[in-house]
């Protein structure tokens, strides 16, 4: 007479899960951190990176208390931090530089997005319009502002003319203060707006085809694929185009100085041509405590940018 109990033979344990338990067993983590192989693919980065950026970022700190020269230096403590916060522009170099950093920055993500979903769609020609909208990422940036600074002279320049074709008398774009800092900011985006469009259009394309064909059966149209699927799901792209911008703009210089020098007067000055003024003068240890101003302004702002973006990024 049999038994009507279960048997309590244990299966054989697949060959896959033995050797992985024996792997596991080797290495005495449970797979974790026993061996350092993997580790060593970080050795070439984090050596650059310590050379790069760790190591001057540490003598920017120290030589910001120093008053130095390329052959000697003297310890004045916060003395450079007090001159620096003293200079008279720096109240309109701070303003101008958030004015421009936020104006250059919203523009590229409202011309980004158009183009990244005209050049989506189906229209002709959409390869080379993308090669057209990227070219100026490629120039030169003192190239484009010196080319833009010939264009824009009240009397010779392009633009003008161009204006008084149609009746309209042009400023003095780069010669005004109230245009100035305006006209290279418009000349920024000309310039960036191509990575911003790169961006989004890689954004827009991983979008999954099945939320618009949704939309479509539910009788939406464009708006309302752009409303409800594009704009919310092209959010990733949307938070790099702003950290990437914001970052530039607040750390913006070769442009504004190729084309205003700061001018006229101190109008067009930002943080960046401050402290390069302050170096042309030969107080290197008080530009360098400007920039090491600026690398704290620009991480006080952007940190906390940087996580309220994502956090919209993971709520939607």
């Amino acid at each position: 007479m049999t038994s009507s109990r279960p048997s309590t033979a244990t299966s054989p344990e697949p060959p896959t899960a033995a050797a992985g338990r024996r792997a596991r067993a080797r290495n005495g983590k449970g797979g974790r951190g026993g061996n350092p192989y993997p580790y060593l693919f970080y050795v070439p980065a984090g050596i650059v990176y310590t050379i790069v950026f760790l190591v001057p970022t540490i003598m920017a700190f120290y030589f910001s208390m120093t008053r130095w020269t390329l052959f000697d230096s003297t310890f004045v403590g916060l003395e450079n931090f007090t001159d620096f916060f003293a200079e008279q522009n720096l109240r309109i170099g701070f303003q101008n530089t958030l004015i421009y950093a936020v104006t250059t920055s919203g523009l590229k993500v409202v011309l980004g997005m158009a183009l990244g979903v005209l050049l989506t769609s189906r229209i002709k020609l959409r390869g080379f319009l993308r090669s057209v909208v990227f070219f100026p990422v490629l120039v030169s940036t003192v190239a484009v502002g010196i080319t833009f600074s010939v264009l824009l002279k009240p009397d010779t320049g392009l633009v003008n003319k161009a204006l008084a074709l149609v009746g309209i008398s042009g400023p003095d774009w780069l010669g005004d203060a109230n245009t100035a800092l305006l006209s290279v900011a418009l000349v920024d985006v000309w310039k960036g707006v191509g990575l911003a469009t790169v961006i989004y259009i890689a954004g827009m394309m991983s979008i999954p085809r099945d939320y618009y064909q949704a939309v479509a059966v539910d009788g939406g149209g464009a708006w309302h694929r752009f409303r409800f699927v594009t704009l919310p799901l092209s959010w990733p792209a949307t938070n790099s185009v702003i950290i990437l911008s914001f970052i530039g703009g607040l750390r913006s210089f070769d442009l504004i100085w190729t084309m205003t020098r700061g001018g006229p007067g101190f109008t067009s000055d930002v943080i960046a041509s401050i402290i390069y003024k302050q170096y042309q003068a030969g107080f290197f240890g008080l530009s360098t405590a400007g920039n090491v101003i600026l690398f704290i302004v620009v991480t006080a702002l952007v940190v906390p940018l940087t996580r309220f973006l994502s956090a919209r990024e993971v709520a939607a």
